[in-house]
């Protein structure tokens, strides 16, 4: 582990190491290695090899997939609730999608040998990841619904609350161009939905900073539902720190 660190960056700040008992945290502490993850740093190229496995603790960093004429959307993020790198535990060294940094902070990185070497005593870790795996696919197929039947300006509300689970404070450091890139539409799409949120006093939006006003109202007045942007990391929680915790994971009818 590095041996100076920035105030408030533990490991643990990744909720999926937290949940690790405290036998397994130990053997994979010593190389977990604190990284700043800029934005918008490459940490995965499509079809490339994954030497790593990371677990952001203050970073939050964007799953692409790219077409073959250049254009992409965002198929997932991953945050504090988790770790990115699952295709190599999923039984492949490659991805088909692009991992890039979309706000900057900090997180760990594992070589992925080590990762896999914990992963195949088919223990706790095998069964945290597995979990997470699951919670991250029920994301990417609601993305895909919410992509296909709702409005820009619901994408964009259901993308900043997914956005906010993960961050301490309701002010985002991002611009239109990127969200844009994220959803996978023009900008002056998200220029018109941004207008309209903040003319409803939802947000407040100046150039490359968003700052959600009331978080509710933003939910409730685009008729999203809880579980696209709650639910999900809910779930997560109740897995980590309940099942993890309080139960005997050889004994555990939910695996």
């Amino acid at each position: 582990m590095a041996e100076t660190q920035p105030p408030g960056q533990p490991a643990t700040k990744n909720h999926l190491l937290a949940a690790l008992p405290k036998d397994v945290f130990a053997r994979i502490a010593p190389h977990l290695e604190l990284i700043p993850m800029r934005l918008g740093e490459v940490l995965y190229e499509s079809d490339k090899k994954m030497p790593y496995v990371y677990f952001p603790t203050s970073a939050i960093v964007s799953l692409h997939y790219v077409m073959e004429n250049g254009a992409s959307a965002e198929i997932s993020g991953v945050g504090n609730e988790g770790v990115l790198g699952i295709a190599l535990f999923m039984g492949g060294n490659t991805t088909p999608s692009l991992a890039t940094v979309h706000t900057s902070g900090w997180g760990y990185r594992l070589k992925g040998a080590l990762l896999m070497e914990e992963f195949n005593q088919a223990g706790p870790m095998m069964r945290l990841l597995l979990r997470y795996t699951q919670a991250l696919l029920t994301q990417i197929s609601q993305t895909a619904v919410c992509n296909r039947h709702h409005s820009i300006e619901q994408q964009l509300c259901r993308w900043l609350l997914l956005i906010l689970d993960r961050l301490p404070t309701n002010e985002l450091t991002i611009t239109q161009e990127l969200i844009a890139s994220m959803l996978g539409v023009r900008r002056e799409g998200i220029t018109e939905a941004a207008g309209n949120l903040q003319r409803a006093g939802l947000i407040s939006y100046r150039r490359g900073h968003i700052t959600v006003v009331d978080r509710v109202r933003l939910g409730n007045s685009q008729k999203i539902p809880h579980t696209n942007f709650l639910t999900i990391l809910f779930k997560i929680d109740i897995c980590y720190k309940h099942n993890l915790t309080h139960r005997n994971l050889e004994h555990d009818p939910y695996i």
